[in-house]
Protein backbone atom coordinates (compact mmCIF):
# COMPACT_ATOMS: atom_id res chain seq x y z
CA UNK A 1 0.00 0.00 0.00
CA UNK A 2 2.90 2.33 0.73
CA UNK A 3 4.09 1.88 -2.85
CA UNK A 4 0.67 1.84 -4.49
CA UNK A 5 -0.37 5.34 -3.45
CA UNK A 6 2.92 7.17 -4.08
CA UNK A 7 1.95 8.36 -7.60
CA UNK A 8 -1.20 9.93 -6.13
CA UNK A 9 0.80 11.57 -3.33
CA UNK A 10 3.08 13.06 -5.98
CA UNK A 11 0.08 14.27 -7.95
CA UNK A 12 -1.64 16.05 -5.06
CA UNK A 13 1.40 17.19 -3.03
CA UNK A 14 4.16 17.68 -5.59
CA UNK A 15 7.72 16.40 -5.55
CA UNK A 16 8.96 18.91 -2.99
CA UNK A 17 6.30 18.05 -0.41
CA UNK A 18 6.97 14.37 -1.06
CA UNK A 19 10.54 15.09 0.04
CA UNK A 20 9.13 15.76 3.52
CA UNK A 21 7.62 12.28 3.47
CA UNK A 22 11.17 11.05 2.76
CA UNK A 23 12.35 12.98 5.84
CA UNK A 24 9.58 11.29 7.82
CA UNK A 25 10.85 7.87 6.70
CA UNK A 26 14.31 8.90 7.87
CA UNK A 27 12.94 9.84 11.30
CA UNK A 28 11.22 6.48 11.59
CA UNK A 29 14.47 4.69 10.83
CA UNK A 30 16.19 6.48 13.70
CA UNK A 31 13.34 5.53 16.02
CA UNK A 32 14.88 2.07 16.30
CA UNK A 33 17.78 3.63 18.18
CA UNK A 34 15.70 5.70 20.60
CA UNK A 35 14.03 2.63 22.10
CA UNK A 36 17.44 1.60 23.52
CA UNK A 37 16.98 -1.98 22.35
CA UNK A 38 13.85 -2.56 24.44
CA UNK A 39 11.53 -3.55 21.59
CA UNK A 40 13.70 -6.33 20.11
CA UNK A 41 14.40 -7.51 23.65
CA UNK A 42 10.65 -7.63 24.34
CA UNK A 43 10.02 -9.60 21.15
CA UNK A 44 12.72 -12.10 22.09
CA UNK A 45 11.33 -12.53 25.62
CA UNK A 46 7.83 -13.07 24.23
CA UNK A 47 9.23 -15.86 22.06
CA UNK A 48 11.05 -17.33 25.07
CA UNK A 49 7.76 -17.13 26.97
CA UNK A 50 6.25 -19.50 24.38
CA UNK A 51 9.12 -21.90 25.18
CA UNK A 52 8.40 -21.73 28.95
CA UNK A 53 11.14 -19.27 29.97
CA UNK A 54 8.60 -16.88 31.61
CA UNK A 55 5.36 -17.21 33.51
CA UNK A 56 2.31 -15.03 32.86
CA UNK A 57 3.15 -12.58 35.65
CA UNK A 58 6.75 -11.95 34.67
CA UNK A 59 6.01 -11.41 30.98
CA UNK A 60 3.14 -9.03 31.78
CA UNK A 61 5.37 -7.07 34.14
CA UNK A 62 8.04 -6.81 31.46
CA UNK A 63 5.48 -5.60 28.93
CA UNK A 64 4.09 -2.99 31.32
CA UNK A 65 7.61 -1.78 32.18
CA UNK A 66 8.51 -1.29 28.52
CA UNK A 67 5.12 0.32 27.84
CA UNK A 68 5.70 2.96 30.51
CA UNK A 69 9.27 3.61 29.41
CA UNK A 70 8.02 3.85 25.82
CA UNK A 71 5.35 6.40 26.73
CA UNK A 72 7.97 8.65 28.33
CA UNK A 73 10.27 8.35 25.31
CA UNK A 74 7.41 8.95 22.84
CA UNK A 75 6.28 12.08 24.69
CA UNK A 76 9.82 13.43 24.74
CA UNK A 77 10.22 12.66 21.05
CA UNK A 78 7.03 14.46 20.05
CA UNK A 79 7.85 17.52 22.17
CA UNK A 80 11.43 17.64 20.92
CA UNK A 81 10.47 17.61 17.24
CA UNK A 82 7.71 20.15 17.87
CA UNK A 83 10.15 22.47 19.64
CA UNK A 84 12.70 22.16 16.84
CA UNK A 85 10.24 22.32 13.94
CA UNK A 86 11.00 25.94 13.11
CA UNK A 87 14.76 25.38 13.04
CA UNK A 88 14.39 22.22 10.95
CA UNK A 89 12.23 24.06 8.41
CA UNK A 90 14.61 27.03 8.18
CA UNK A 91 18.04 25.42 8.43
CA UNK A 92 17.90 21.70 7.61
CA UNK A 93 15.82 21.33 4.43
CA UNK A 94 15.95 23.55 1.36
CA UNK A 95 12.39 24.21 0.17
CA UNK A 96 12.00 26.45 -2.87
CA UNK A 97 8.24 26.43 -3.34
CA UNK A 98 6.69 25.45 0.02
CA UNK A 99 6.13 28.27 2.56
CA UNK A 100 8.42 28.09 5.59
CA UNK A 101 5.43 28.04 7.96
CA UNK A 102 3.91 25.04 6.17
CA UNK A 103 7.17 23.09 6.39
CA UNK A 104 7.43 23.90 10.11
CA UNK A 105 3.84 22.74 10.72
CA UNK A 106 4.57 19.54 8.82
CA UNK A 107 7.57 18.85 11.05
CA UNK A 108 5.49 19.48 14.20
CA UNK A 109 2.77 17.02 13.13
CA UNK A 110 5.48 14.62 11.94
CA UNK A 111 6.80 14.50 15.51
CA UNK A 112 3.41 13.41 16.85
CA UNK A 113 3.06 10.69 14.21
CA UNK A 114 6.60 9.47 14.80
CA UNK A 115 5.89 9.12 18.53
CA UNK A 116 2.75 7.07 17.83
CA UNK A 117 4.67 4.83 15.40
CA UNK A 118 7.18 4.29 18.18
CA UNK A 119 4.42 2.93 20.42
CA UNK A 120 3.06 0.78 17.56
CA UNK A 121 6.39 -1.02 17.34
CA UNK A 122 6.26 -2.12 21.00
CA UNK A 123 3.10 -4.13 20.40
CA UNK A 124 4.18 -5.34 16.96
CA UNK A 125 7.33 -6.84 18.52
CA UNK A 126 5.20 -8.54 21.15
CA UNK A 127 2.74 -10.05 18.65
CA UNK A 128 5.58 -11.34 16.47
CA UNK A 129 7.30 -12.89 19.50
CA UNK A 130 4.06 -14.65 20.44
CA UNK A 131 3.93 -16.07 16.89
CA UNK A 132 0.52 -14.51 16.16
CA UNK A 133 1.68 -13.16 12.80
CA UNK A 134 -1.41 -14.14 10.83
CA UNK A 135 -3.73 -12.06 13.00
CA UNK A 136 -1.20 -9.23 13.09
CA UNK A 137 -0.90 -9.19 9.31
CA UNK A 138 -4.67 -9.19 8.80
CA UNK A 139 -4.97 -6.12 11.02
CA UNK A 140 -1.90 -4.50 9.47
CA UNK A 141 -3.24 -5.02 5.93
CA UNK A 142 -6.59 -3.45 6.78
CA UNK A 143 -4.95 -0.48 8.50
CA UNK A 144 -2.40 0.03 5.71
CA UNK A 145 -5.24 0.16 3.20
CA UNK A 146 -7.11 2.66 5.35
CA UNK A 147 -3.91 4.67 5.81
CA UNK A 148 -3.33 4.97 2.05
CA UNK A 149 -6.91 5.30 0.81
CA UNK A 150 -7.78 7.75 3.56
CA UNK A 151 -4.74 9.90 2.83
CA UNK A 152 -5.67 10.11 -0.85
CA UNK A 153 -9.28 10.99 0.05
CA UNK A 154 -8.10 13.72 2.42
CA UNK A 155 -5.77 15.17 -0.21
CA UNK A 156 -8.37 14.97 -3.02
CA UNK A 157 -11.47 16.25 -1.24
CA UNK A 158 -10.49 18.11 1.93
CA UNK A 159 -7.00 19.62 1.92
CA UNK A 160 -4.14 18.85 -0.51
CA UNK A 161 -1.44 19.80 2.02
CA UNK A 162 1.37 17.93 3.67
CA UNK A 163 -0.01 18.87 7.11
CA UNK A 164 -3.33 17.18 6.34
CA UNK A 165 -1.45 14.12 5.11
CA UNK A 166 0.43 13.76 8.41
CA UNK A 167 -2.67 14.44 10.54
CA UNK A 168 -4.39 11.48 8.87
CA UNK A 169 -1.31 9.33 9.48
CA UNK A 170 -1.49 10.27 13.16
CA UNK A 171 -5.16 9.26 13.44
CA UNK A 172 -4.46 5.86 11.87
CA UNK A 173 -1.44 5.33 14.12
CA UNK A 174 -3.54 6.08 17.20
CA UNK A 175 -6.07 3.46 16.07
CA UNK A 176 -3.25 1.00 15.37
CA UNK A 177 -1.78 1.39 18.86
CA UNK A 178 -5.15 0.65 20.47
CA UNK A 179 -5.81 -2.44 18.29
CA UNK A 180 -2.33 -3.93 18.70
CA UNK A 181 -2.38 -3.40 22.47
CA UNK A 182 -5.73 -5.22 22.64
CA UNK A 183 -4.33 -8.13 20.60
CA UNK A 184 -1.29 -8.51 22.85
CA UNK A 185 -3.21 -8.49 26.13
CA UNK A 186 -5.81 -10.93 24.81
CA UNK A 187 -3.04 -13.31 23.69
CA UNK A 188 -1.33 -13.36 27.09
CA UNK A 189 -2.74 -15.59 29.84
CA UNK A 190 -4.11 -13.96 32.97
CA UNK A 191 -1.75 -13.36 35.89
CA UNK A 192 -2.30 -13.57 39.68
CA UNK A 193 -2.06 -9.78 40.05
CA UNK A 194 -2.26 -6.73 37.76
CA UNK A 195 0.88 -5.97 35.77
CA UNK A 196 3.13 -3.25 37.17
CA UNK A 197 6.40 -1.51 36.45
CA UNK A 198 9.34 -3.74 37.37
CA UNK A 199 12.88 -2.44 37.47
CA UNK A 200 14.08 -6.02 37.91
CA UNK A 201 12.35 -7.04 34.66
CA UNK A 202 14.17 -4.33 32.73
CA UNK A 203 17.49 -5.23 34.32
CA UNK A 204 16.94 -8.83 33.26
CA UNK A 205 17.00 -7.88 29.57
CA UNK A 206 19.46 -5.00 29.70
CA UNK A 207 22.45 -6.90 28.30
CA UNK A 208 20.63 -8.03 25.17
CA UNK A 209 18.92 -4.63 24.84
CA UNK A 210 22.27 -2.83 25.12
CA UNK A 211 23.74 -5.04 22.42
CA UNK A 212 20.75 -4.36 20.18
CA UNK A 213 21.09 -0.61 20.74
CA UNK A 214 24.75 -0.72 19.73
CA UNK A 215 23.93 -2.77 16.64
CA UNK A 216 21.10 -0.42 15.72
CA UNK A 217 23.23 2.70 16.13
CA UNK A 218 26.00 1.35 13.92
CA UNK A 219 23.54 0.01 11.37
CA UNK A 220 21.81 3.38 11.18
CA UNK A 221 25.13 5.10 10.57
CA UNK A 222 25.82 2.68 7.76
CA UNK A 223 22.39 2.69 6.13
CA UNK A 224 21.12 6.21 6.77
CA UNK A 225 24.23 8.37 6.43
CA UNK A 226 23.58 8.77 2.71
CA UNK A 227 20.05 10.05 3.34
CA UNK A 228 21.19 12.40 6.11
CA UNK A 229 23.85 13.94 3.90
CA UNK A 230 21.61 14.17 0.86
CA UNK A 231 18.73 15.72 2.82
CA UNK A 232 21.16 18.41 3.98
CA UNK A 233 23.20 18.97 0.82
CA UNK A 234 20.63 18.60 -1.96
CA UNK A 235 17.51 20.64 -2.74
CA UNK A 236 14.39 19.00 -1.38
CA UNK A 237 13.22 18.01 -4.86
CA UNK A 238 16.50 16.22 -5.68
CA UNK A 239 16.45 14.45 -2.33
CA UNK A 240 12.91 13.32 -3.14
CA UNK A 241 14.24 11.51 -6.25
CA UNK A 242 16.69 9.55 -4.10
CA UNK A 243 14.01 8.89 -1.48
CA UNK A 244 11.65 7.61 -4.18
CA UNK A 245 14.31 5.25 -5.56
CA UNK A 246 15.00 4.04 -2.03
CA UNK A 247 11.31 3.51 -1.39
CA UNK A 248 10.94 1.25 -4.43
CA UNK A 249 14.12 -0.69 -3.66
CA UNK A 250 13.03 -0.92 -0.03
CA UNK A 251 9.86 -2.62 -1.22
CA UNK A 252 11.97 -5.79 -1.16
CA UNK A 253 11.74 -5.61 2.63
CA UNK A 254 7.99 -6.09 2.37
CA UNK A 255 8.78 -9.60 1.11
CA UNK A 256 11.48 -10.30 3.71
CA UNK A 257 9.83 -8.75 6.76
CA UNK A 258 7.01 -11.29 7.13
CA UNK A 259 9.51 -14.16 6.75
CA UNK A 260 11.65 -12.74 9.54
CA UNK A 261 8.56 -12.12 11.65
CA UNK A 262 7.74 -15.83 11.42
CA UNK A 263 11.21 -17.35 11.70
CA UNK A 264 12.84 -15.25 14.41
CA UNK A 265 10.51 -16.32 17.23
CA UNK A 266 10.75 -19.90 15.95
CA UNK A 267 14.56 -19.73 16.05
CA UNK A 268 14.38 -18.29 19.57
CA UNK A 269 12.02 -21.02 20.74
CA UNK A 270 14.21 -23.81 19.31
CA UNK A 271 17.41 -22.22 20.64
CA UNK A 272 15.88 -21.99 24.12
CA UNK A 273 15.04 -25.71 23.96
CA UNK A 274 18.40 -26.67 22.45
CA UNK A 275 16.79 -28.46 19.46
CA UNK A 276 19.55 -28.07 16.86
CA UNK A 277 18.19 -30.45 14.18
CA UNK A 278 14.89 -28.59 13.61
CA UNK A 279 16.76 -25.30 14.05
CA UNK A 280 19.12 -26.22 11.23
CA UNK A 281 16.20 -27.21 8.99
CA UNK A 282 14.33 -23.97 9.75
CA UNK A 283 17.51 -21.95 9.09
CA UNK A 284 17.94 -23.29 5.55
CA UNK A 285 14.22 -23.14 4.84
CA UNK A 286 14.04 -19.49 5.84
CA UNK A 287 17.22 -18.58 3.97
CA UNK A 288 16.01 -20.17 0.74
CA UNK A 289 12.63 -18.49 1.09
CA UNK A 290 14.30 -15.08 1.42
CA UNK A 291 16.57 -15.70 -1.57
CA UNK A 292 13.78 -16.93 -3.82
CA UNK A 293 11.31 -14.14 -3.01
CA UNK A 294 13.61 -11.13 -2.69
CA UNK A 295 16.06 -12.39 -5.30
CA UNK A 296 13.33 -12.78 -7.91
CA UNK A 297 11.84 -9.38 -7.15
CA UNK A 298 15.28 -7.70 -7.16
CA UNK A 299 16.15 -9.22 -10.54
CA UNK A 300 12.94 -7.80 -12.01
CA UNK A 301 13.62 -4.35 -10.50
CA UNK A 302 17.19 -4.30 -11.78
CA UNK A 303 16.50 -5.68 -15.26
CA UNK A 304 13.17 -3.92 -15.86
CA UNK A 305 13.37 -0.95 -13.48
CA UNK A 306 12.62 1.68 -16.11
CA UNK A 307 9.55 -0.18 -17.34
CA UNK A 308 8.29 -0.74 -13.78
CA UNK A 309 8.67 2.94 -12.89
CA UNK A 310 7.06 4.07 -16.13
CA UNK A 311 4.01 1.90 -15.50
CA UNK A 312 3.88 3.00 -11.87
CA UNK A 313 4.32 6.77 -12.22
CA UNK A 314 3.51 7.46 -15.88
CA UNK A 315 6.22 10.17 -15.86
CA UNK A 316 9.10 9.53 -18.34
CA UNK A 317 11.17 12.46 -17.00
CA UNK A 318 10.91 11.15 -13.44
CA UNK A 319 11.82 7.64 -14.62
CA UNK A 320 15.02 8.94 -16.21
CA UNK A 321 16.16 10.46 -12.90
CA UNK A 322 15.07 7.67 -10.57
CA UNK A 323 15.61 4.40 -12.49
CA UNK A 324 19.46 4.30 -12.33
CA UNK A 325 19.40 5.00 -8.59
CA UNK A 326 16.70 2.41 -8.02
CA UNK A 327 18.59 -0.38 -9.84
CA UNK A 328 21.75 0.10 -7.75
CA UNK A 329 19.83 0.47 -4.49
CA UNK A 330 17.85 -2.69 -5.29
CA UNK A 331 21.09 -4.67 -5.69
CA UNK A 332 22.39 -3.44 -2.34
CA UNK A 333 19.06 -4.11 -0.66
CA UNK A 334 19.04 -7.66 -2.05
CA UNK A 335 22.46 -8.31 -0.51
CA UNK A 336 21.16 -6.85 2.75
CA UNK A 337 18.08 -9.08 2.86
CA UNK A 338 20.22 -12.20 2.36
CA UNK A 339 21.83 -11.46 5.74
CA UNK A 340 18.57 -11.30 7.65
CA UNK A 341 18.10 -14.99 8.40
CA UNK A 342 21.71 -15.43 9.68
CA UNK A 343 21.29 -12.27 11.74
CA UNK A 344 18.06 -13.56 13.30
CA UNK A 345 19.85 -16.79 14.19
CA UNK A 346 22.44 -14.78 16.11
CA UNK A 347 19.78 -12.81 17.96
CA UNK A 348 17.90 -16.00 18.81
CA UNK A 349 21.01 -17.14 20.68
CA UNK A 350 21.38 -13.73 22.34
CA UNK A 351 24.65 -13.14 20.46
CA UNK A 352 25.02 -9.48 19.54
CA UNK A 353 28.79 -8.95 19.80
CA UNK A 354 29.64 -10.27 16.32
CA UNK A 355 27.37 -7.80 14.55
CA UNK A 356 28.69 -4.96 16.73
CA UNK A 357 32.30 -5.77 15.79
CA UNK A 358 31.53 -6.17 12.09
CA UNK A 359 29.58 -2.91 12.02
CA UNK A 360 32.37 -1.05 13.81
CA UNK A 361 34.81 -2.08 11.09
CA UNK A 362 32.29 -1.14 8.39
CA UNK A 363 31.67 2.29 9.95
CA UNK A 364 35.38 3.03 10.14
CA UNK A 365 35.81 2.21 6.45
CA UNK A 366 32.59 3.22 4.74
CA UNK A 367 31.26 6.28 6.55
CA UNK A 368 34.33 8.33 5.48
CA UNK A 369 33.75 7.06 1.94
CA UNK A 370 30.17 8.35 2.07
CA UNK A 371 31.27 11.73 3.42
CA UNK A 372 33.86 12.09 0.66
CA UNK A 373 32.01 10.62 -2.31
CA UNK A 374 28.48 12.00 -1.96
CA UNK A 375 29.38 15.71 -2.22
CA UNK A 376 31.55 14.99 -5.30
CA UNK A 377 29.63 12.34 -7.26
CA UNK A 378 26.13 12.83 -5.94
CA UNK A 379 23.50 10.29 -4.92
CA UNK A 380 24.69 7.49 -7.24
CA UNK A 381 27.89 7.24 -5.17
CA UNK A 382 25.84 6.66 -2.03
CA UNK A 383 23.93 3.91 -3.82
CA UNK A 384 27.11 2.07 -4.83
CA UNK A 385 28.51 2.40 -1.31
CA UNK A 386 25.32 0.68 -0.10
CA UNK A 387 26.07 -2.19 -2.48
CA UNK A 388 29.69 -2.44 -1.30
CA UNK A 389 28.68 -2.47 2.36
CA UNK A 390 26.27 -5.35 2.02
CA UNK A 391 28.48 -7.41 -0.29
CA UNK A 392 31.20 -7.13 2.37
CA UNK A 393 28.78 -8.50 4.96
CA UNK A 394 28.09 -11.55 2.79
CA UNK A 395 31.80 -12.24 2.33
CA UNK A 396 33.04 -11.73 5.90
CA UNK A 397 30.20 -11.88 8.44
CA UNK A 398 28.76 -15.23 7.35
CA UNK A 399 32.01 -17.24 7.84
CA UNK A 400 32.54 -15.61 11.23
CA UNK A 401 29.02 -16.51 12.35
CA UNK A 402 29.27 -20.15 11.27
CA UNK A 403 32.42 -20.67 13.32
CA UNK A 404 30.13 -20.61 16.37
CA UNK A 405 26.59 -21.38 15.18
CA UNK A 406 25.69 -24.30 12.90
CA UNK A 407 29.36 -24.57 11.99
CA UNK A 408 28.79 -27.34 9.41
CA UNK A 409 26.20 -25.34 7.42
CA UNK A 410 28.23 -22.46 5.95
CA UNK A 411 28.84 -23.87 2.47
CA UNK A 412 25.31 -25.20 2.23
CA UNK A 413 24.07 -21.68 2.96
CA UNK A 414 26.27 -20.17 0.25
CA UNK A 415 25.61 -22.80 -2.43
CA UNK A 416 22.08 -24.15 -1.89
CA UNK A 417 20.45 -21.25 -0.08
CA UNK A 418 21.87 -18.29 -2.02
CA UNK A 419 24.04 -18.85 -5.12
CA UNK A 420 22.01 -21.49 -6.97
CA UNK A 421 18.56 -19.81 -6.71
CA UNK A 422 20.00 -16.36 -7.34
CA UNK A 423 22.04 -17.41 -10.38
CA UNK A 424 19.06 -19.12 -12.01
CA UNK A 425 16.77 -16.16 -11.24
CA UNK A 426 19.31 -13.80 -12.85
CA UNK A 427 19.61 -15.99 -15.96
CA UNK A 428 15.83 -16.20 -16.29
CA UNK A 429 15.48 -12.43 -15.90
CA UNK A 430 18.11 -11.69 -18.54
CA UNK A 431 16.51 -14.17 -20.94
CA UNK A 432 13.10 -12.55 -20.47
CA UNK A 433 14.63 -9.12 -21.06
CA UNK A 434 16.23 -10.34 -24.29
CA UNK A 435 12.98 -11.75 -25.71
CA UNK A 436 10.65 -9.00 -24.42
CA UNK A 437 9.05 -7.12 -27.34
CA UNK A 438 9.23 -3.35 -27.65
CA UNK A 439 6.44 -0.84 -28.20
CA UNK A 440 3.83 -2.57 -26.06
CA UNK A 441 0.78 -0.80 -24.70
CA UNK A 442 0.54 -0.31 -20.95
CA UNK A 443 -1.75 -3.32 -20.41
CA UNK A 444 0.49 -5.41 -22.64
CA UNK A 445 3.66 -4.33 -20.86
CA UNK A 446 2.08 -4.99 -17.47
CA UNK A 447 1.04 -8.48 -18.58
CA UNK A 448 4.50 -9.28 -19.92
CA UNK A 449 6.14 -8.04 -16.69
CA UNK A 450 3.72 -10.17 -14.68
CA UNK A 451 4.61 -13.29 -16.72
CA UNK A 452 8.31 -12.42 -16.44
CA UNK A 453 8.10 -12.06 -12.66
CA UNK A 454 6.31 -15.39 -12.34
CA UNK A 455 8.87 -17.09 -14.58
CA UNK A 456 11.80 -15.75 -12.58
CA UNK A 457 10.13 -16.77 -9.32
CA UNK A 458 9.40 -20.33 -10.49
CA UNK A 459 12.92 -20.73 -11.87
CA UNK A 460 14.44 -19.66 -8.55
CA UNK A 461 12.11 -21.88 -6.50
CA UNK A 462 12.95 -24.94 -8.60
CA UNK A 463 16.65 -24.58 -7.74
CA UNK A 464 16.12 -24.11 -3.98
CA UNK A 465 16.16 -27.71 -2.68
CA UNK A 466 14.07 -27.31 0.46
CA UNK A 467 11.41 -25.17 -1.19
CA UNK A 468 11.31 -27.38 -4.27
CA UNK A 469 10.67 -30.47 -2.13
CA UNK A 470 7.94 -28.66 -0.20
CA UNK A 471 6.28 -27.46 -3.40
CA UNK A 472 6.25 -31.00 -4.75
CA UNK A 473 4.70 -32.23 -1.51
CA UNK A 474 1.87 -29.72 -1.90
CA UNK A 475 1.37 -30.08 -5.64
CA UNK A 476 2.02 -33.82 -6.07
CA UNK A 477 1.13 -35.45 -2.72
CA UNK A 478 0.39 -38.84 -4.28
CA UNK A 479 3.67 -38.94 -6.18
CA UNK A 480 5.66 -37.90 -3.12
CA UNK A 481 4.06 -40.66 -1.03
CA UNK A 482 5.00 -43.28 -3.61
CA UNK A 483 8.56 -41.99 -3.71
CA UNK A 484 8.80 -42.06 0.07
CA UNK A 485 7.67 -45.69 0.01
CA UNK A 486 10.84 -46.67 -1.86
CA UNK A 487 13.61 -47.55 0.60
CA UNK A 488 16.37 -46.43 -1.81
CA UNK A 489 15.04 -42.85 -2.07
CA UNK A 490 14.42 -40.38 0.71
CA UNK A 491 13.48 -36.75 0.48
CA UNK A 492 15.66 -34.41 2.45
CA UNK A 493 13.83 -33.30 5.63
Amino acid sequence: MGLAFVPLYLRYLGMEAYGLIGIFALLQAWLTLIDMGMKPALGREMARFTAGAHDAQSIRDLLRSIELAGLVIAAGLALGIWAGSGWLAAHWVTAKHLPLSMVAQAFAVMGMVTALRFLEDIYMSSIAGLQRQVLQNIVASILATARGLGAVAILAWISPTIKAFFLWQGLISLTTVALYASIVYRALPSAPRPACFSRAALIGVWRFAAGMMAITFLALLLTQMDKILLSRLLPLESFAHYALAGLVAGGLYSLTGPIIGAYYPRFTQLAAKGDEVPLRAAYHQGAQLVTVLTGSAAVVLIAFGGRVLRLWTGDPALVQKVAPLMAVLALGTLFNTLMWIPYQLQLAHGWTSLTIRVNLVAVSLLVPAILLAVPVYGPIAAAWIWVTLNFGYLMFAIPLMHRRLLHTEKWRWYSHDVIMPLAVATAAGLLCRWVMPQGLSKPGEFSVLLVTSASVLVAAAMTAPVLRDQLFRYLLPGRIKSLNARPAYQLRP
